[in-house]
C-alpha cells in the first residue's frame, strides 16, 4: 500500500510541474502572435523576389555569362546542407523532425556516391547530429539572441556560405527548416539556395501572358546584384519560419504537459483518497475488534 506523505509529496511536485507548464504555454502563446506576422509579413516579398530573379533568369540568352550562382560549378558532386533548428528544447517535435529530414537527405545523396558538408544553425540539430556526422559539420552557428530574428542574422550565415563558395567548398547549397503553417502543424521544407533554382513553369507561364521585358542594365549585371541579395531574403525567411514554427510547437507541447499532469493529478489524488479511505478503514477495524476483546 503506498504511503500517504509520498503521494502528498508526488501530487505536490505534479503541481508546480503544471504551473510552469502553464507559464511556458503563456509565454510561448504571446512569442509566436509576434513570430507569425513576421513570418507572414515576410512571404509575399520573399515569394515575388524569388519570382523576379526567375523571371530573369529565364530570359537569359547567354547561359556562359551568368553568375556563378545562378549557373553553379557545372557539377553536383558536393553539396551543402544548413539545418536550422532552435538553441532550446520543450518544443515537442519541432528539432527531431528537422534532423530526421537532414538525415535522410544526407544519406540519401551520400547513397548517391556525392559528399555532403554541414552548417548547423541552432544547437539543438548541432547536438543531435555531431554524434553520427560530427566530421561532416563544417560550421554550427547559434540561434538569434533572445529569439528575435533580424536580417543580420540572415547576412552573418549567408555571408559564410559565399565564403566557401567561392572557396570551392561546395556545389549546391541546400536550406533545411520548418514552414509554419499553424501552431500545430508545420511542415518541413526543403530548398534550394545555390544554384539558384530557375522554375520552367513560371518561364513558360510568362510566356504565355504575352508580357515581354527590357531589362537595363542587361540581365547578367542586374543577376549579379539580386542574386546574392535573394539568398539573404530566402534565409531571412527560413529563420522566421523557423521561429514561428517553434514557438507553435512549443506552445502545443507545453499545452500537453499541461492537461498531462491534470490527469495525472487526479489519478494521484483518487489513489490518495483511496490510500487514506484504506487507513481509516484498517484503524476502525483495529478499534472495534480491540473493543470486542475486552
Amino acid at each position: 500500500m503506498p504511503n500517504l506523505k509520498d503521494l502528498r509529496v508526488r501530487i505536490a511536485s505534479v503541481q508546480s510541474t503544471q504551473k510552469i507548464t502553464s507559464a511556458m504555454k503563456m509565454v510561448a502563446a504571446s512569442k509566436l502572435r509576434r513570430a507569425q506576422e513576421q513570418a507572414e509579413a515576410a512571404r509575399p516579398y520573399a515569394s515575388r523576389m524569388d519570382r523576379m530573379v526567375g523571371s530573369l533568369a529565364g530570359s537569359l540568352r547567354d547561359f556562359d555569362a551568368a553568375p556563378k550562382l545562378l549557373i553553379g560549378t557545372g557539377k553536383e558532386e558536393t553539396h551543402l546542407l544548413i539545418v536550422a533548428t532552435s538553441d532550446r528544447g520543450l518544443c515537442g517535435g519541432f528539432n527531431s523532425t528537422i534532423v530526421r529530414a537532414a538525415r535522410a537527405k544526407l544519406r540519401a545523396l551520400q547513397r548517391d556516391g556525392k559528399q555532403v558538408k554541414l552548417i548547423c544553425v541552432g544547437r539543438k540539430g548541432h547536438l543531435q547530429l555531431r554524434r553520427e556526422f560530427g566530421s561532416l559539420i563544417l560550421d554550427a552557428i547559434e540561434g538569434p539572441s533572445k529569439g528575435r530574428v533580424t536580417f543580420a542574422n540572415a547576412e552573418d550565415i549567408t555571408g559564410r556560405i559565399f565564403k566557401l563558395f567561392e572557396e570551392g567548398a561546395f556545389d549546391v547549397c541546400t536550406v533545411i527548416y520548418n514552414r509554419f503553417v499553424s501552431a500545430l502543424d508545420q511542415v518541413v521544407t526543403e530548398r534550394q539556395l545555390i544554384p539558384f533554382p530557375v522554375s520552367e513553369e513560371e518561364t513558360v507561364a510568362e510566356e504565355m501572358l504575352g508580357a515581354i521585358y527590357e531589362y537595363e542594365p542587361e540581365e547578367e549585371e542586374l543577376l549579379g546584384q539580386l542574386l546574392p541579395e535573394n539568398i539573404g531574403v530566402q534565409l531571412y525567411r527560413a529563420l522566421l519560419e523557423n521561429a514561428a514554427s517553434e514557438q507553435g510547437s512549443r506552445m502545443t507541447a507545453m499545452d500537453n504537459a499541461t492537461r498531462n499532469a491534470g490527469d495525472l493529478i487526479d489519478a494521484l489524488q483518487l489513489s490518495y483518497n483511496r490510500t487514506r479511505q484504506a487507513y481509516i478503514t484498517k484503524e476502525l477495524i483495529e478499534i472495534v475488534s480491540g473493543a470486542e476483546a475486552l
